[in-house]
This record gives structure tokens, sequence and C-alpha cells, in this order.
């Protein structure tokens, strides 16, 4: 897993090739910007800057049909299973969302929610995670308080590597006992 974190407006690379990230860079401190994105079960356009009351994780893919990917998602399902409930587990990716929901279906992850942002880009351009070139988003994860403020942030540098899921969950669960203590 990796540690390191490249800033959302920069560079990831894929190989020996390095990829420009556009779109406007998301900070921690900030709000998620309003963005409409389908949900994968329903076809329902979300938008994640409404989703508050809850710690979001947003595992964020380049492709859900990859190896790296899928050991990205297959991590947040098993492993994610140990986090409070008050803790959304959400994967984002560009792919379609009958791709994500065959997916979620076939690897039997169907306890976690997907959003696709497959119709502009329009998620990853408002955060800075849009790969040029390629279309996809970047490798990251996003923790989300539960007043919808940016509270973790890991922009993964080479997008073959996984991120640090452990220190995501880890933040994602302070965050959520947090939370309980203010109730």
């Amino acid at each position: 897993m990796e540690k390191g974190s490249v800033e959302p407006g920069t560079t990831v690379i894929r190989g020996e090739k390095t990829f420009k990230l556009l779109g406007t860079p998301l900070a921690v401190g900030n709000p998620l910007p309003a963005t409409g994105m389908v949900d994968a079960m329903t076809l329902e356009t979300v938008d994640l800057s409404r989703l508050k009351g809850d710690v979001l994780l947003l595992s964020i893919v380049p492709s859900i049909d990859t190896k790296v990917c899928e050991a990205q998602t297959h991590y947040l399902g098993e492993e994610g299973d140990k986090l409070p409930a008050t803790v959304k587990r959400l994967v984002l990716s560009r792919d379609t969302p009958f791709a994500q929901k065959r997916f979620a279906e076939e690897a039997g992850l169907t306890d976690i929610r997907y959003l696709s942002d497959y119709k502009e880009g329009a998620f990853g351009r408002q955060t800075g995670l849009l790969i040029e070139d390629l279309m996809l988003l970047a490798r990251a994860v996003i923790i989300v308080d539960a007043g919808g403020k940016v509270r973790y942030l890991q922009v993964v540098p080479d997008i073959a590597h996984l991120p640090d899921m452990e220190a995501a969950f880890a933040r994602a669960a302070e965050l959520a006992a947090k939370r309980s203590d203010r109730q």
C-alpha cells in the first residue's frame, strides 16, 4: 500500500508515463463540491455534498474492472466491515453504473454504495482528480466528516498502487467516534 500522496490538480503516473490531473483541486478542510453522480443500483442522481450526518469514506478507482481497482474495492468491502455503522463506504469511478452493478453482484460486495461519474466527469473536474488523456478518475481515498467537510485525502502518486486503506479506516473511525461522542 502506498503511503504517499500528491495534491489534486497536479500529476500522477502509470508506468513511466506522467498524467496531468484536471479540475479544481480539492483540499482538506473544504466541503465536497456539489456534483451529480449516478447510483449504480438505482440509477438515481446523488449529490455527495448533500450526504451529511454520517462519515463518508470515498474509495475512488480509475476502473472497477482492473486488478488494482478490484483489490481496493474488495479491501473496502471486506475489511471495511469492521468500521462503525456511521461510516458510509462508497466506491466512485467513471465506469458505467451497469458495470459497477455487475461488479458488485459478481464480487458479492453489495453492502457498499457505487457511484458513477460516467456522464461528464463532473466529480473528477470539481475535485482535481480527472486524469487528462485517460479521462478516468485518479486513485484516491477521501474521508468526509458528518458536516460535509473533507478531513482526509490521499491521491495515490502511481495509479497502479493501492492507497493506504488502513490509514483511511483509522481516520474514518476516529471521526465516527467524535460524532457519536457529541450525540
